[in-house]
């Protein structure tokens, strides 16, 4: 390209090479060596071109420090939006993102992707529920429903009070606390966890239920007693004995849930721990071996309770002279029943208690779980058993409900197989 003049007008070579911006000094050398207009316009260019790369340099240093602090600052969540592994240190250019952010999205999207130091909100982690706390926390609820509907009618009726009705309403009491405990332990479980809420809750459980199987073992004693001293058995040194056993039961019961709260726990060694945390091996070892003593003493009276039963009924049967019938008859009832009380109460407990004395805290927790839920289920069935079944209670449940004694349970007389 000529100048006006017809002179070949001289033009700085163009600014992306890097010869051009490493080279603008010794263009300022050599345009001084030539005269005349062009070249005070080539000296201007060159130095214009010089400042032109010295700021060039200084905007791509500047915004490469800034890239890289704002790539550091982000959160994981804007690494892996912009392609980055969080072990990895990021390939930055002019712009402080990856390449292949900038080449897969526009300008405006990539100042959108990394967001400023002020607007970056840590996301808080999900509360995840286990389905069979869920299940243990219904299981729960429905316990405390049954048997406080027991706990009432014994409480509000007077005519409930000898030794017997205090026993189920022990038993009630107890399975009641232990519905109680598993609402408070899913409760604290995601609301309130520490070490303290962890241990009440596990000595409220423990205690609870402990009660309720030793209530069932002096429900067991009072028939057997009830059935063999039948000439005695309403005075009052049986009410002094029903007050011992029950002061008995539920000091025992709370001296087991007090020993994880005093002290005897896994919390600070974790290779002690049981299938429940935070009770230790040995904790849960001497609870086995008690629960399958009470229920092999359980048998054993049940089996004495049995025998009477026949006795009696074969007594009445000879009195009444119809001997074959209505033996066979009270007699099958009477096996049936016990059948029902010793079979429900083993199918509940026996595989949580045999699986405590072999598996520790490395086995799965699904086992634990489903060891544990069927004895929970015998808390459920308590009241159907030894309360609502009951013709006593009937009659008070009738009354509180409607205020009338239906016909078929006023004229029920009770036989010797109601066990």
């Amino acid at each position: 390209m000529t100048a006006a003049g017809g002179r070949p007008r001289w033009r700085a070579p163009a600014p992306h090479a890097a010869a051009t911006c490493g080279g603008a000094r010794s263009l300022v050398g050599f345009s001084r060596m030539r005269a005349g207009r062009g070249a005070r316009r080539a000296e201007s260019r060159a130095r214009a071109t010089q400042l032109t790369c010295r700021g060039r340099h200084h905007g791509r240093a500047t915004r490469v420090a800034l890239a890289i602090r704002q790539h550091r600052r982000s959160p994981p969540s804007v690494w892996a939006c912009q392609g980055v592994k969080m072990n990895e240190d990021p390939k930055v250019n002019l712009s402080g993102l990856p390449r292949d952010c900038i080449e897969a999205g526009t300008p405006e999207n990539i100042s959108a992707a990394v967001p400023s130091q002020g607007s970056v909100v840590e996301s808080e982690p999900e509360l995840v529920v286990n389905p069979w706390d869920i299940v243990l926390c219904s299981s729960g609820t429905l316990i405390c429903c049954e048997n406080a509907v027991v706990v009432l009618i014994i409480f509000h009726s007077p005519s409930l009070r000898a030794p017997m009705f205090l026993l189920i309403g022990s038993l009630a009491l107890a399975d009641l606390l232990a519905g109680l405990g598993l609402i408070i332990n899913f409760v604290f479980a995601y609301l309130l966890q520490s070490e303290a809420t962890k241990l009440v809750t596990i000595g409220l459980i423990v205690a609870s239920f402990s009660a309720s199987v030793c209530s069932l073992l002096a429900i067991t004693v009072d028939r057997y007693l009830s059935l063999y001293y039948a000439l005695t058995y309403h005075s009052e040194r049986t009410v002094t004995f029903t007050y011992v056993m029950l002061v008995m039961l539920w000091g025992t019961s709370t001296c087991l849930g007090l020993l994880p709260v005093m002290g005897w726990n896994c919390l600070r060694d974790e290779s002690t721990c049981s299938v429940v945390r935070p009770l230790t091996k040995n904790n849960a070892a001497i609870l086995s071996i008690s629960f399958l003593f009470m229920f092999a003493l359980m048998l054993q009276l049940y089996i004495q309770i049995c025998k009477i039963v026949m006795r009696h009924a074969h007594q009445i049967a000879l009195q009444h002279h119809f001997l074959a019938t209505s033996h066979y008859v009270t007699t099958r009832k009477g096996i049936s029943t016990l059948a029902l009380i010793l079979g429900t109460f083993a199918a509940c407990w026996m595989p949580f208690t045999l699986y405590s004395l072999i598996a520790d805290y490395t086995y799965p927790s699904i086992y634990t779980y489903a060891t544990l839920l069927p004895a929970t289920y015998n808390s459920i069935i308590n009241p159907v058993i030894y309360a609502f079944r009951n013709q006593e209670i009937q009659k008070a449940l009738c009354l509180i409900c409607c205020g009338c004694i239906p016909n078929t349970l006023s004229q029920r007389a009770r036989s010797p197989s109601d066990v």
